[in-house]
């Protein structure tokens, strides 16, 4: 029996600016999932993500996070639902890359030596260790986004969210990036990304969800639903340009 991570009861956010907004959104993450939330652009997959850790605020609707409010303790939240934005220039501020790292440890108040251990450990896994003493705006966009991803493993989350993370990288990194996503997920991250581009992840995700004008359309396993995708303005991904991807 899957254990529920995360919880969205009737979330609604509706934006008064005419942006895309949600819509009586009702979805469980468990704790092994990689779920891929497809749709085209402007759909509102990332108003709906930026909900699970109360980045937004819904107009109705709760979300809970191991069966809890997260709006009781959104620094709780913060820490166990890491976030990798699409322009991870967005969420980098320090001014080498392993201060970057440790500032959300720093934050939290931890003992020095643990936060370097941590820091250390954050570093090996992302292969970002020759480039500690960098300056994050000295780095290539896929360096950034290994950057963005380790400052939130140091946290120790249990679940990431990737926000169109294969948008502005080569082909090369995008590859790099999978086999990451691929890597901490069988680590024991629960991960929800978001794309309009399927192919990619098509493959390792176990269960996607199908967005379009702020509700969820289509929800079941992946390869099952790639044929309705092009009803929805996303890619079908089994294509003979889109076996490329396949790891």
């Amino acid at each position: 029996m899957e254990t529920v991570l995360l919880r969205t009861d009737h979330l609604t956010h509706a934006f008064g600016s005419g942006d895309t907004g949600i819509f009586d959104i009702c979805l469980t993450v468990a704790r092994d999932d990689f779920i891929v939330l497809a749709g085209k652009n402007g759909c509102g997959k990332t108003t709906l993500i930026r909900h699970f850790n109360g980045l937004l605020m819904p107009d109705n609707g709760r979300i809970l996070l191991n069966g809890q409010d997260i709006q009781k303790d959104l620094t709780l939240a913060r820490k166990k639902i890491g976030m990798v934005f699409q322009d991870p220039d967005t969420q980098i501020i320090a001014d080498s890359v392993f201060d970057e790292i440790a500032f959300g440890p720093e934050n939290l108040n931890m003992d020095r030596e643990e936060i370097n251990d941590k820091v250390s450990i954050a570093l090996n896994m992302l292969d970002l260790s020759h480039l500690r003493d960098r300056n994050p705006a000295t780095l290539s966009g896929g360096e950034k986004r290994r950057l963005a991803i380790a400052g939130i493993l140091v946290m120790e989350p249990d679940l990431i969210i990737f926000d169109e993370p294969f948008a502005n990288l080569d082909y090369p990194s995008i590859l790099s990036l999978v086999k990451l996503c691929q890597k901490l997920h069988q680590s024991g991250h629960a991960i929800v990304m978001t794309t309009h581009d399927v192919a990619p992840v098509i493959t390792l995700a176990t269960k996607m969800m199908v967005m379009d004008k702020g509700r969820i359309k289509a929800e079941g396993d992946p390869v099952s639903l790639a044929p309705c995708l092009e009803s929805y303005g996303v890619k079908n991904p089994f294509t003979p340009m889109a076996q490329a991807w396949a790891l």
